[in-house]
Parts: structure tokens; sequence; C-alpha cells
């Protein structure tokens, strides 16, 4: 475990993290569970995963997973430290990267950069599922479960709440 205090060692980790979480906080979702998991040991997979499920249940903007680590790390000091973190940083580079690109000009690089970054924040969002499937698929039945959900979110316009429902009737019950 690292010696640094907890406070500091959430806001140097998240603010970092933060200006590289392109797509947003989900997009990073992978790198936080490699920080707070493996190399910190602040929580263990099965609280990251629900820890996970908490923050996408609620309501509210993404980056309460941030939230919910800083929590468990530190109390009440810790989620706001981790959630300041996690989103000044971004916030304060977005407005001045807006104001440069809205600016009148001939030059192509905006348009590249915009899009360059749809497909990097798609690769890291699907990055960000399958680290928490390998987190919490622990059985045949829970793997076929995330498969098929999958598939049926990918192929069908099915309300997601349907199949959080359905998913939460099977874990109720037992089954996965």
């Amino acid at each position: 475990m690292n010696s640094e205090h907890p406070i500091w060692a959430l806001i140097s980790t998240f603010g970092l993290m933060s200006l590289f979480a392109v797509g947003g906080a989900a997009a990073a979702v992978p790198e936080m569970h490699r920080i707070a998991v493996e190399v910190h040991h602040w929580m263990t997979d099965k609280q990251f995963a629900d820890a996970y499920a908490i923050a996408q249940l609620s309501p509210g903007p993404n980056v309460l997973i941030v939230t919910l680590i800083g929590y468990a790390v530190a109390g009440i000091p810790g989620a706001l430290a981790a959630t300041l973190a996690m989103c000044l940083p971004t916030a304060l580079l977005a407005y001045y990267v807006s104001r440069l690109l809205n600016r009148p000009s001939q030059s192509r690089w905006p348009g590249l950069i915009q899009a360059a970054l749809v497909p990097l924040s798609i690769g890291l969002m699907a990055a960000s599922a399958l680290i928490l499937a390998q987190a919490t698929d622990r059985t045949i039945a829970a793997l076929l479960l995330t498969a098929t959900v999958a598939v049926i979110a990918a192929v069908s316009r099915l309300n997601p709440l349907w199949l959080l429902l359905a998913g939460g009737v099977l874990g109720f019950a037992g089954i996965v």
C-alpha cells in the first residue's frame, strides 16, 4: 500500500486520470479498476463491481463511480476530493479547448481531432465493459447472461432498464 496520504493519492490519481478519460468517466473504468483494485488495493473486484453498479443505477452523471471509490478510501473528504479531482481539470480543459475550436478558422484540424476521438471513446468504453465482465462473471450462467444482454442491447431497441430488471430478478432468484 502506498504510504502517501489517501486524500493526496486520490487527488493525484483522479486528477491525472481525468485528463485521459476521453469519452467521460465510463471510458476510464478499466484504469480506475486497475488503480483501485490492483495498484492501491483500495477495494476488491467485487467491491469495485458493486460500486460501479450503484453508480450506474443512481441518477446523475456516470462519474459517481469516482465518488464511491473516494468514499471507500477516505470517507466524505475522500469522496469530495476524488470527485473534484476527476471533474475540475477536465472541465477547465474542455472550456479552453472549446474556446479555441470555436474561433473562426479554415483549418481541418478541429474536425479531424473530433473524428478521431469517436472510435477512441468507443474502444475505451468497450474495454470498460470487458473489465467489469471479468470482475463479475464468475459462473457460466453469469457469463451467458452478460453475453445475452450484450447481444439484445446491440440488436434491439429494448429499454436497458428491462434488461437490468431481468438481471436483478435472476440474481435475486440465485440463478446468477
